[in-house]
């Protein structure tokens, strides 16, 4: 654990605070302390309140905020093929939405591996400015941070669909950083029905001079701009900074926050981030392997996101049908994803849940590539996103729960998510156009690689909570 610079009257005071709370769970109680038990189950009744309260304020705009951000990756496989193909831009939703709606052949994605291209190249910013995000989100706060990178993909998505691959490079500077990874659930939602909600849109082809596809990216760039504006004024700062401006929470609430965060992973108190922390974090081999498992699991979910719909066009449904079972098997995984997480939490294990929702999503990509039978194949697109959906929480919750200091898990989780990133490359590149919409050379690199990610797991030495 990193070495923290705090004084010692903030170390003592935290301290108190925190073996206050740990005398005042009801575990801790013992038989001759009864007189007690009023004030203990005073304090817990007052920390769910608070925790009510913070959840309240924050989960359902960062809630949407990154909803939207998956939405306005995506949506540019939607637009793609009213006519020929379907795919995406997780901006995938996005560009996937906007492939089906006819951009595939407005601006000759047919021709080679342009399609390809314009997807991965999100992922070269994403990856190169991730780590360099979550250091200015300590510096200059969530609140201004996170709003700035709303505000600013959102304006990138209205601009214009040319150039199409400097738009991407931009939507991955600014979506650097915003992956939330206690709200994964919402944004899978989301994501099942942003294809709905770009059907929608494309009936408005024609209105203002516009197809129907580049109204997609107008309507949604201006609902991602207005959540920005609002998460300026809803998101909260971090604990230790709550005491210094005007905030919600009132001080003994703060404070109470601070010691529970202390309590659980001995983090409450900032540390600063240097180069020397910055290097000693990435020398660590266990975040490499955390890394590479991410890498290997967000490679399925974009396979699927970027591709899945023209998978379904390619089964010879027609654009409607296609948005509307594209949702399905999205909010289907989302369950089975609570399960598994819920599954882990109470047996204080992750490595072998994500093996198995590794072997999950292999299953699924089997049942998609070699089956004749359109109904097993989309059996086969469920299984493989629950399998995908379901082990990349996992997958988050098992290096945050290995992960001690402030300065170590903002150098750590950029890894991480920047890792996400090249797994997006990966699917890009492995998904070749010339083999649409049966795509068999990107579905056997998923079987290969979901075999490969559940062999890995299950063995691993890092593979129980800390």
């Amino acid at each position: 654990m990193e070495p923290k610079q705090v004084s010692s009257s903030s170390q003592g005071e935290l301290k108190l605070m925190t073996e206050e709370i740990d005398q005042a769970h009801p575990s801790n109680l013992s038989k001759d302390a009864e007189s007690d038990q009023p004030d203990a189950k005073a304090l817990q009744k007052q920390l769910r309140r608070i925790y009510w309260k913070v959840d309240f304020r924050l989960l359902p705009i960062l809630g949407a905020l990154y909803a939207v951000s998956g939405i306005d990756r995506i949506n540019v496989s939607v637009i793609q093929s009213s006519k020929t193909q379907v795919c995406i831009l997780k901006s995938a939703v996005k560009l996937s939405s906007a492939r089906v709606a006819g951009m595939h052949k407005d601006l000759h994605f047919y021709i080679g591996n342009r399609y390809s291209i314009v997807l991965l190249v999100f992922f070269i910013t994403y990856f190169l400015f991730e780590i360099p995000s979550n250091i200015l989100l300590r510096k200059i706060g969530a609140a201004r941070w996170l709003s700035f990178l709303a505000m600013s993909w959102g304006i990138v998505i209205m601009s214009g669909i040319q150039p199409l691959i400097f738009i991407r490079l931009l939507l991955g500077l600014f979506e650097a950083g915003f992956f939330i990874a206690w709200f994964y659930s919402i944004n899978v939602i989301a994501n099942g029905f942003g294809s709905l909600l770009a059907y929608g849109i494309i009936q408005m082809e024609g209105r203002g001079g516009l197809r129907g596809w580049r109204w997609i990216f107008v309507i949604e760039g201006l609902i991602t701009c207005a959540l920005a504006i609002l998460g300026y004024f809803l998101i909260i700062d971090f604990p230790d900074k709550l005491l210094k401006k005007k905030s919600f929470l009132t001080p003994e609430e703060v404070e109470l926050i601070k010691a529970e965060l202390d309590k659980d992973r001995s983090d409450a108190v900032h540390d600063p981030i240097t180069l020397q922390k910055i290097v000693r974090t990435l020398t660590r081999w266990e975040l490499w392997v955390y890394a590479l498992l991410f890498m290997c699991v967000a490679a399925s979910i974009y396979g699927y996101a970027f591709f899945g719909v023209v998978i379904l066009q390619g089964m010879g449904y027609s654009p409607g049908r296609v948005f509307l079972l594209s949702a399905p098997p999205a909010v289907a995984s989302v369950p089975f994803s609570l399960v598994i997480s819920y599954l882990a939490d109470r047996t204080k294990l992750r490595a072998p849940y994500v093996a198995f929702m590794a072997i999950i999503c292999t299953i699924g990509y089997v049942l998609v590539a070699y089956p004749k039978q359109n109904g097993v194949r989309y059996f086969g697109i469920f299984l493989g996103l629950a399998g995908a959906n379901g082990g990349l929480p996992a997958v988050l919750a098992w290096q945050a729960n290995n992960i001690r200091g402030q300065s170590t898990r903002a150098v750590a989780s950029g890894l991480q998510i920047a890792f996400g990133a090249v797994g997006g490359i990966y699917a890009s590149l492995t998904f070749m156009e010339d083999e649409a919409p049966t795509y068999f050379s990107g579905l056997w690199a998923g079987i290969v690689r979901s075999s490969k990610c559940a062999f890995e797991a299950a063995p691993s030495p890092v593979g129980c909570v800390d």
